[in-house]
């Protein structure tokens, strides 16, 4: 028998003009018309974890290790998952391995960036048919120029590149946020920042480019480790006391308020549920006054947590702030892996999510208000069709959010697609959200949506149901309009 190939050897390391597109010649023919429309549109990122300070430092990113590997829990978590595996990668066994630094400073994470980078490339076979793969061949190819596919046996010849690559000016990165053509960048912060590194951009004429989203969370959840602590730096922050609800409620009014003044469009939330039942002044109260004796039990927080999700679309009415929301997702796992490593390392899993009950008592009180948006994300597809397109093709104020997280794949993608546009129709989505911590990514992920959607639009023409000129313009509005317009500066 002739052995076969070694497909791990050195190869190049090349992007497929057609990456993406329908299989069947016709259908690819028309998505790549309708792809040019959109290429070189310019990129609206409304919902992201990029920092402002790497924007206001703009220093010289560290390392191939710290700026590909450690910080992307996709690829982490894809390492991870094969430990004592057919396909394990030598010397990882856990996050620490990749460089994920512990919250527990007995234990040790490995800090060779040369050796992290290794075991990443060795584990390069483990993202075959997977998103992590398309973006990485993006970043690798179109960013920074890399010659070889990545292997253990080409780790130090792609590491030597990349090092020296990541040293001249233009990859700064400002620099590359004019390259990628970014003409809005949102970032997510804490209820209690200072918007100290937006207010340092905007002073250097960056205010309208880069700007703050509202993210309330730890504030919003009184069972959490730190609540207490939450409530301090929240009113720190605020200029006044939070001892009461009332002062709460006021002190979260002033940030927001903050927020807006700094250029914010949106408020972030990332709940359990989507539960939004309210509750009478008097009892958020007496919840509150117990959460801070550290004696509320875990009803009155789920009950507590799910009256201020109203209370947020009820300040949103007051401030335009746009609400996204995006539940269904139950944090770290493992929890001895938190306990070890603290919280967001990858053992984020999805849960089925129910909307149309929850979201009633939100929808019933401000789905009509002229000053509401409220976004929706789900990472539990079932739902799309059944439950959020229907709501989003009905209720103005609701926008149906992109594919999200562990859905911003091509197949979820083009499945989204299917599912939401028959009853919720293009116009009544949010256009597309990379929602990405890896900055160098960012094209790579609009560069799938907008060829993901040529594709679904391609099929549309091919079918007779659009014709081409109407497919190019919806391409368009998907990509680069409806984003500004579901995110509007207020």
């Amino acid at each position: 028998m002739t052995a076969r190939p070694d497909p791990t050897g050195p190869r190049e390391l090349r992007l497929d003009p057609d990456r993406a597109f329908p299989a069947e010649p016709g259908v690819r023919s028309i998505a790549r018309e309708i792809h040019a429309a959109t290429a070189d549109l310019p990129i609206v990122a409304m919902h992201g974890h990029v920092e402002a300070s790497l924007l206001r430092r703009d220093e010289p990113f560290d390392d191939p290790a710290r700026l590909l590997v450690t910080p992307d829990h996709y690829l982490v978590r894809m390492l991870v998952s094969q430990a004592g595996g057919a396909r394990a990668v030598p010397g990882v066994t856990g996050p620490h391995d990749l460089g994920v630094r512990s919250s527990d400073p007995a234990v040790s994470h490995e800090t060779d960036p040369r050796e992290i980078w290794r075991r990443f490339c060795a584990g390069w076979p483990l993202f075959r048919g997977t998103p992590t793969r398309f973006w990485l061949e993006h970043t690798l190819v179109s960013v920074l120029d890399s010659p070889l596919r990545p292997s253990a046996e080409t780790a130090d010849e792609i590491y030597d590149h990349l090092v020296e690559r990541l040293a001249k000016p233009e990859m700064r990165p400002r620099a590359l946020f004019e390259r990628f053509g970014i003409e809005i960048l949102s970032t997510t912060d804490p209820a209690h920042a200072s918007l100290s590194e937006h207010k340092a951009l905007a002073a250097e004429g960056w205010g309208e480019r880069v700007v703050p989203t509202f993210r309330p969370d730890p504030l919003l959840h009184v069972d959490r480790p730190g609540w207490v602590e939450q409530v301090r730096l929240l009113g720190e922050a605020a200029g006044s006391p939070v001892d009461t609800y009332p002062q709460y409620l006021d002190a979260l009014r002033t940030q927001r308020a903050a927020f807006v003044a700094a250029g914010a469009r949106a408020t972030d939330h990332g709940h359990l549920r989507a539960d939004t039942t309210p509750l009478d002044d008097v009892t958020a109260g007496r919840i509150f006054d117990a959460a801070l004796r550290r004696s509320a039990t875990r009803a009155e927080a789920e009950a507590f947590s799910a009256h201020m999700l109203f209370q947020m679309a009820a300040m949103s009415c007051e401030d335009g702030l746009v609400m996204q929301l995006h539940p269904g997702v139950l944090r770290d796992h493992d929890r001895q892996v938190h306990d070890r490593l603290g919280p967001d390392v990858g053992y984020d899993i999805p849960t089925p999510t129910e909307y149309v009950h929850g979201l009633r008592p939100l929808l019933e009180a401000f789905g009509h208000h002229p000053r509401f948006r409220v976004v929706l994300f789900t990472v539990d597809e079932t739902v799309f069709s059944r439950e959020l397109a229907p709501l989003a093709g009905v209720y103005p104020a609701v926008r149906l959010g992109a594919p999200w997280w562990f859905l911003d794949s091509p197949d979820a993608m083009r499945r989204y697609r299917e599912a939401v546009t028959e009853t919720a129709g293009f116009y009544n989505t949010s256009g597309f959200v990379d929602d990405t911590r890896a900055y160098c990514s960012i094209p790579a992920r609009h560069d799938l949506a907008r060829r993901i959607d040529a594709g679904y639009l391609a099929r549309l023409v091919a079918e007779g149901r659009l014709e081409q000129d109407e497919a190019t313009e919806t391409a368009v509005d998907l990509a680069y309009r409806l984003p500004r317009e579901t995110y509007p500066a207020l």
